[in-house]
């Protein structure tokens, strides 16, 4: 299924696009969302007397691991629009694996926070310097793919959403278990240093094979010249153009479109209450689910995610439509919030545990918003890498304060009105999407007409001459 959109493709074409996705979806995906994860099931599964630092950050001490999230979130928010713009100027393989560098030197350095404030600051650098990376990946990835190839592309990036918890879960359980103690460091500090050093040698394979844009990637080992050529050429046939000059007018027009406004990528869900809802069956003198069985249990939501994630995307393609699975994952969201927010914690586990496992099925729909961000802004280079970031940070700002409000510590893994407002917050998403869908339609209506209008105009004049 995956080669089904190169099948009608000329042999050299076909080979091109092999090299480029083993290329650069390979980098992309070894690199996406691994350090992103890591924070909150590892420091709600330690034990209370493990670390004096995780002790602070404990759900039994009011909301300190949503304001560790959040210092990420607001470097994440801060980075996206300036790191967009500057890769439509800086080679896009040396700026994000130089990023990717700085995150993973600084994750190991989370490994010696002595107290909550130094992992707040780290988190903020950290998120700061990952900000390069899925916008941008986005940005880079829709400059060398076409519609009935890019929501594939970006979703498959995406998946690594659902297996950077997979693993890094695996991770935490091992590093829990095998390394809790070693050198007197504690399992999570252990799981901060495997985590950055796995994160600069994935950095190091991205300075190797990461392509630049279709019109500055020089031939190399990787591409030739001729596919080069092939590449440029499919990007002119489609109307996305390659990088222009930065002028006022260019500049002003970016708050000026319905793109910005229009297009929306929130998919916040109550996933993270299956960690806490383990937890809470635990109670003192009896254990009933181990850390690692807390931090291994929820990866089932991954897996549905993932699963989704490409759901979304080759049906997308298939019918190259980008809003049909937007509103049936989020009428699917909504049932699952109903259900969560309707029904009892307790008194049916093995559905409370199944609908759990459905939480995320909003969140592989990124790779195809982002898709259709840059179908319809394929007119501007810059804007498009404006929109796109802009879109992720939007996303980020809410993300930054709206767990804290609607799913705290204090409340889980009950969060009732966490539940109630998603509903809400998926409701919405649907709105968005039938409006970008019209104003589509709208602007495709007023282009065809304009065209029309040219070609009566051309065919006019051309009567005119021969009539004279």
């Amino acid at each position: 299924m995956y080669a089904r959109d190169t099948w009608d493709k000329p042999p050299e074409e076909r080979k091109f696009l092999a090299k480029l996705d083993a290329c650069l979806l390979i980098y992309a995906t070894l690199s996406t969302y691994l350090d992103q994860q890591n924070v909150t099931p590892t420091l709600v599964g330690v034990s209370l007397n493990e670390d004096a630092c995780c002790i602070l950050i404990s759900s039994r001490h009011g909301n300190q691991l949503n304001f560790i999230t959040t210092s990420w979130t607001v470097g994440y928010v801060i980075g996206q629009i300036p790191s967009n713009l500057i890769i439509t100027r800086i080679r896009p393989s040396v700026w994000i694996p130089a990023m990717e560098v700085i995150w993973g030197v600084l994750t190991m350095v989370t490994a010696t926070s002595k107290n909550f404030s130094q992992i707040c600051a780290l988190r903020f650098f950290i998120g700061l310097a990952e900000s390069t990376f899925y916008p941008g990946t986005a940005y880079v990835i829709s400059s060398w793919y076409k519609g009935e190839e890019l929501a594939k592309r970006t979703c498959i990036v995406h998946t690594s959403a659902g297996f950077g918890p997979l693993f890094s879960g695996f991770l935490q359980a091992a590093a829990y278990n095998g390394l809790n103690g070693v050198r007197s460091l504690a399992g999570w500090r252990w799981l901060f240093i495997i985590d950055g050093i796995i994160t600069v040698t994935i950095s190091v394979f991205g300075f190797l094979v990461m392509p630049d844009l279709p019109h500055n990637t020089k031939a190399s080992v990787f591409f030739t010249e001729k596919e080069l050529a092939i590449a440029r050429k499919r990007m002119e046939l489609i109307g996305r153009k390659p990088p222009a000059k930065f002028t006022k007018t260019k500049v002003l027009g970016f708050f000026k479109t319905w793109h910005l406004y229009m297009l929306y990528n929130n998919n916040r869900g109550p996933a993270t209450s299956m960690i806490f809802w383990l937890k809470s069956f635990n109670t003192e003198g009896k254990t009933r689910y181990t850390v690692s069985q807390i931090n291994i249990y929820p990866l089932g939501i991954n897996v549905v995610q993932i699963i989704m994630t490409l759901t979304w995307a080759w049906w997308s393609d298939a019918v190259e439509k980008r809003w049909p699975p937007i509103i049936a994952a989020g009428i699917w969201n909504i049932i699952v919030c109903i259900v969560l927010a309707a029904t009892s914690l307790y008194t049916n586990i093995p559905r409370r545990w199944a609908f759990y496992y459905m939480t995320q099925v909003c969140n592989g729909l990124s790779g195809v918003i982002f898709a259709w961000i840059n179908e319809l802004t394929s007119y501007d280079n810059e804007k498009r890498a404006f929109v796109v970031a802009s879109a992720s940070a939007v996303a980020y700002v809410f993300e930054a304060w709206l767990p804290i409000v609607i799913f705290p510590q204090v409340d889980q893994p009950r969060v009732f009105v966490g539940n109630v407002t998603t509903i809400f917050i998926t409701i919405v998403m649907i709105c968005a999407t039938l409006a970008t869908l019209y104003f589509q339609n709208r602007d495709a209506g007023r282009a065809h007409a304009a065209l029309d209008m040219n070609n009566i105009e051309k065919q006019t004049s051309e009567l005119k001459e021969n009539k004279e």
